[in-house]
């Protein structure tokens, strides 16, 4: 079992800037790729970035593109989501997720643990 915990967020005014932290409580295959993902209500869990376990390969969803930075920290078992230029449209719950699944990083339903989530609320 793999235990995710989530710090950050926030309130912020656009353009502002927010970190969002994410710890495992393991270092194992369980938590080779970190993503993370977002949620507004009435609509499904959006995935935001994902990043394997040497960093060398991190994706990202287009509209946060340029502004999202996602890196982490092996030796603290940590993950770090710096959201710079932030918009109003980047209000919802982000979750931090963790999976062994190499080939399906973007999906929601190959994440096998989650954080317990954290609200973003960009101000016009």
């Amino acid at each position: 079992q793999v235990q995710l915990v989530q710090s950050g967020g926030g309130l912020v005014e656009a353009g502002g800037s927010l970190t969002l932290s994410c710890s495992a409580s393991s270092r194992t295959p369980d938590v080779y790729i970190m993503g993370w993902f977002r949620q507004v209500p009435g609509e499904e869990r959006e995935f935001v970035a994902a990043i394997n376990w040497s960093g060398s390969s991190i994706d990202y969803i287009d509209s946060v593109k340029g502004r999202f930075t996602l890196s982490r920290d092996n030796a603290k078992n940590t993950v770090y989501l710096q959201m710079n230029t932030l918009k109003p449209e980047d209000t919802a719950v982000y979750y931090c997720a963790s999976t062994r699944d190499l080939l399906r990083v973007t999906a929601r339903e190959a994440y096998n643990y989650w954080g317990q989530g954290t609200q973003v609320t960009v101000s016009f």
